[in-house]
């Protein structure tokens, strides 16, 4: 595996799958946020250079509104006129139809200009939304590369990959919705009021009657919905990742007949999520009913005053119907508004996530450095190294080592010991509590991270493997190798034959788990990844557990080859295996307890013997 693959090993473990979905009206799931306030100005800072555009979507919204709202008063001027014309033919009159006529080819023009104003401005604020999205993609993206690797320890991979897709398309969904439904049902509130006002003040004054009714019983609702949105959120983040770790395990699930235990375990969380997600579903689709009855009661004030006014001759007949679409439309942006409440909600929890995630600490950055990577030969020292994954639990005590350029060390001990965490200190994936690590007498903390990183090639016990080819995969340890130093590198690993044997040989792709070769064929070619990398000082991590035993022959001559004149730490269970190392350090509750060749361990008859025959006696057993 090559140097870089333990970062991206780490960051793919888990699945890829984060909660789908989500509640509320129009899907929109709505967590309440914590700090509503704050996390609204922090957006407002990724809004802030769209300004302009939405300058611009806030002149066509205002444009499709005042087209638009033009309509009923035109169209009750119409029905005016054809009233008037009935009135009049009992009386031997007529009715003016080219009147009529011209009134509804205006009124056609009047809202399709309308419903193309509100396509321009729906139009760039989808282009804005994506655009956020984008650049919160983009940060969120950057800022994983530059997390420690203490932070993947606490958080799992799916609640970050949750950030990356649910939360950001949340945002972006919102913004694309409420921003513009939010001018657009402004505008249209005041512009209907001034157009109620210009029909009659006096029904204009009792239509308000509905607003202060929607606004308690929208209240109502919102409140009793919340807690059940939140609980549907927990439950649908739960039933998500109890399928993503059944199908994951699902081998290992079939071979220990948990089939029932997971069935059950889903029905538990499936019936929770059910449960909650009827009720906040049913109470937020009472909201429309509601503000439907509460808009009839409105009509029927409406029109009884509305035709009293008119037997005295206040108003006319086709003002009546004008006022009766403006209180419709009037009633739309309070329903809106409430929705928009809810919509905003959750742009703020999903928003607040995501600041969370951007804000969290960050691998300290490297200051200029001009320590010189070149010809390094690959001399190595410990001293008194303390490190512990939290300062509560110390793993590393004291550890003191000094291996020279071209040395194979070989790190053994119980599991457990400590030996991975040496090879995680050594490529500063960790910072140590105390102590110091040199590379040929310069302190690693003195090199910049990739710089230092770039010095070492790793095959670990567990492959990594994306989706893409052979070829693709191989190279991956180094990007701009031609097709010939890929092929010959597979040839140094012994995985060159296996490969021309699939079908499409090198431009075979694998899978998203590589599950279409086998464990040894995947150890193969990340070996021959570490081999095209051509590191300085190479890190095998029980390399060759994973293949049998003809295979491993072949992988051990491959070895040879690679460890020539190259400092090599290898990390071994099997005692057998680094019997021809320069130097065996061997590790015990974080402290080398004897270090010394195989035969120089052996007859001290101490702790690395009493291992070493343990483990033949084993196998004698068996």
């Amino acid at each position: 595996m090559s140097k870089n693959e333990n970062m991206k090993q780490h960051s793919s473990r888990r699945g890829r799958g984060g909660p789908v979905g989500g509640g509320g009206p129009m899907g929109i799931k709505t967590e309440k946020p914590k700090d509503f306030k704050g996390t609204m100005k922090k957006l407002l800072t990724y809004i802030k250079p769209f300004i302009p555009r939405i300058i611009v979507v806030l002149i066509f919204a205002i444009g499709s509104v005042i087209v638009g709202i033009r309509g009923p008063k035109i169209l009750g001027e119409a029905i005016t006129k054809l009233y008037e014309g009935l009135v009049g033919k009992a009386a031997g009159g007529s009715i003016d139809f080219d009147f009529i006529a011209k009134t509804l080819i205006y009124l056609m023009v009047l809202y399709g200009a309308s419903s193309l104003f509100s396509f321009v401005g729906g139009f760039i604020m989808s282009g804005v939304a994506q655009k956020i999205s984008y650049n919160l993609r983009r940060q969120i993206a950057e800022k994983i590369n530059r997390m420690p690797l203490k932070y993947f320890d606490k958080m799992t991979h799916g609640e970050v990959l949750s950030r990356v897709t649910n939360d950001v398309d949340t945002v972006s969904q919102t913004l694309n919705q409420s921003l513009f439904q939010m001018i657009t049902s402004f505008t249209t509130l005041i512009g209907v009021l001034v157009m109620m006002l210009t029909i009659s003040w006096i029904m204009t004054l009792v239509s308000m009657i509905i607003i202060p009714l929607s606004i308690i019983f929208i209240g109502i609702i919102v409140k009793q919905s919340q807690k059940y949105f939140k609980t549907q959120q927990e439950s649908l983040g739960q039933i998500n990742g109890h399928v993503e770790e059944i199908f994951s395990g699902h081998n290992i699930m079939k071979a220990f007949n948990g089939e029932q235990r997971a069935v059950d375990k889903f029905d538990t969380i499936n019936e929770t999520l059910h449960k909650s997600a009827w009720k906040s579903q049913f109470l937020s689709g009472m909201m429309f009913p509601i503000m439907g009855f509460i808009g009839n009661i409105g009509y029927v004030l409406v029109t009884i005053l509305g035709g009293w006014l008119t037997i005295k001759g206040t108003i006319k007949v086709g003002d009546i119907v004008s006022f009766v679409q403006y209180v419709r439309n009037f009633q739309q942006p309070i329903g809106q508004a409430a929705q928009v409440a809810n919509i905003l909600q959750s742009t703020a929890a999903a928003a607040e996530r995501v600041f969370a995630f951007l804000g969290e600490e960050e691998e300290p950055e490297d200051a200029e450095k001009t320590v010189v990577t070149e010809n390094v030969k690959g001399q190595v020292e410990f001293k008194s190294v303390h490190f512990g994954y939290n300062p509560e639990n110390i793993v590393i005590n004291d550890f003191s080592a000094s291996i020279k350029p071209g040395q194979r060390v070989a790190i053994v001990g119980p599991t457990g010991a400590g030996k991975t965490t040496i090879v995680k200190l050594l490529m500063r994936f960790y910072d140590l509590n105390s102590g110091d690590i040199f590379i040929d007498g310069i302190n690693s903390m003195d090199f910049k991270r990739n710089d230092l990183r770039d010095m070492f090639g790793m095959v670990l016990q567990d492959t990594w493997l994306f989706n893409g080819t052979i070829m693709e995969n191989i190279r991956y340890g180094r990007l701009d190798a031609t097709d010939e130093e890929v092929i010959k590198a597979a040839k140094a690993a012994h995985a060159h034959h296996f490969i021309k044997t699939q079908p499409d040989g090198y431009n075979m792709v694998l899978n998203e788990e590589a599950s279409n070769v086998s464990q040894g064929q995947k150890q193969l070619l990340t070996i021959a990844r570490a081999i095209l990398s051509d590191p300085r000082i190479l890190i095998l991590d029980e390399a060759t557990s994973s293949v049998d035993t003809r295979t491993e022959v072949l992988i051990q001559q491959a070895m040879e080859n690679l460890m020539k004149d190259r400092t090599s730490f290898i990390i071994a269970h099997r005692l057998s295996t680094i019997r021809d190392a320069d130097l065996i350090l061997v590790m015990k509750n974080g402290d080398i307890v004897e270090q010394g060749t195989h035969e120089e361990l052996l007859s001290s008859g101490g702790f690395y013997a009493a291992l070493y025959n343990s483990q033949f006696e084993e196998a004698e057993a068996s």
